[in-house]
């Protein structure tokens, strides 16, 4: 007899993460439904706002959670509001309608506390310094306590990157990247390792999984790769300055500030993520940094 392929939904496929993980799975084979408002890039789609209604699961085999409300807002109650709508009651939804499925649930490490320069493992204190990586706290606490499966990637950057790369981008002025104090070593995630762990994971035990390429990066080799400038250095004290005028500015504007705490931390902080738990399960990183801008620039 032959048996039919899996049919799994990846919620939030009409995104970056999501539509990369929705093609994998495609690719793998599996047959793919789509959850969100927007159709995502192959299969079925299945109208769903993570605010509003649970989504529906009906004959699917497994959950690929990737819809998350993202992003560094200005900060105050009306956005921890905003962002609590998709990362933690949508999650409630999401977590109910699946039911015995197996749930692969994307967080990030912006979950974690601060660190120092040790590598992070998945018992690290968590402490989000932002809505989004405080709701995405809360969110996976539902998800483990529903055994499902999560997924811890950071900084996440691929073809077609909304996020991360344009942001580094704009560190450029003058013909230099302006970084804040000295050089810092970093995890970040291709996409494309991301999506191989997504549908590994379907089958790997219920817990947390830091997801990272196979080795740290030095922050200012990447930034001189990515912007194709030389990097110069400021005082973080005079960036956290900065940034503290130019969120002052985006609360009257209601604009997302083009730099905030958040991203000075994020650049001045050594986060290293210690992947040997994924790897135990056979999970191995295929794709690097080099391996995107050579693609790239061609």
């Amino acid at each position: 007899m032959t048996r039919r392929p899996m049919r799994v939904a990846v919620s939030g496929a009409s995104g970056f993460c999501g539509g990369v993980v929705a093609r994998a799975a495609a690719g793998a084979g599996m047959e793919v439904v789509c959850l969100g408002r927007r159709p995502g890039p192959v299969g079925e789609h299945r109208f769903w706002d993570a605010t509003r209604t649970p989504p529906d699961l009906s004959g699917t085999d497994a959950v690929l959670h990737l819809a998350a409300a993202v992003g560094d807002p200005p900060p105050g109650r009306a956005t921890e509001a905003a962002f609590r709508a998709v990362n933690v009651d949508g999650a409630a939804r999401l977590l109910e309608a699946a039911g015995d499925r197996p749930v692969v649930w994307v967080s990030s490490a912006s979950v974690y506390a601060p660190a120092g320069p040790e590598m992070i493992r998945e018992d690290h204190p968590l402490g989000g310094l932002t809505a989004y990586g405080r709701t995405k706290a809360a969110g996976e606490r539902l998800a483990l306590a529903a055994e499902a499966v999560v997924l811890r990637p950071r900084a996440v950057y691929g073809p077609g990157d909304p996020h991360l790369l344009p942001r580094l981008r704009r560190v450029v002025r003058g013909g230099r990247a302006l970084l804040p104090g000295p050089d810092v070593a970093l995890s970040l995630t291709a996409v494309e390792n991301l999506a191989d762990a997504c549908l590994a994971a379907v089958r790997w035990p219920s817990g947390a999984y830091n997801i990272a390429d196979t080795s740290a990066y030095r922050r200012d080799e990447v930034v001189a790769a990515v912007c194709g400038v030389p990097v110069a250095h400021v005082p973080v004290a005079l960036a956290r300055a900065a940034a503290a005028v130019v969120t002052a500015a985006a609360r009257l504007t209601g604009r997302p500030p083009a730099l905030s705490r958040y991203a000075v931390e994020q650049l001045t902080a050594t986060v290293v993520l210690d992947t040997a738990r994924a790897r135990a399960q056979g999970w191995v990183p295929r794709r690097s940094l080099a391996d995107f801008l050579s693609e790239s620039a061609r």
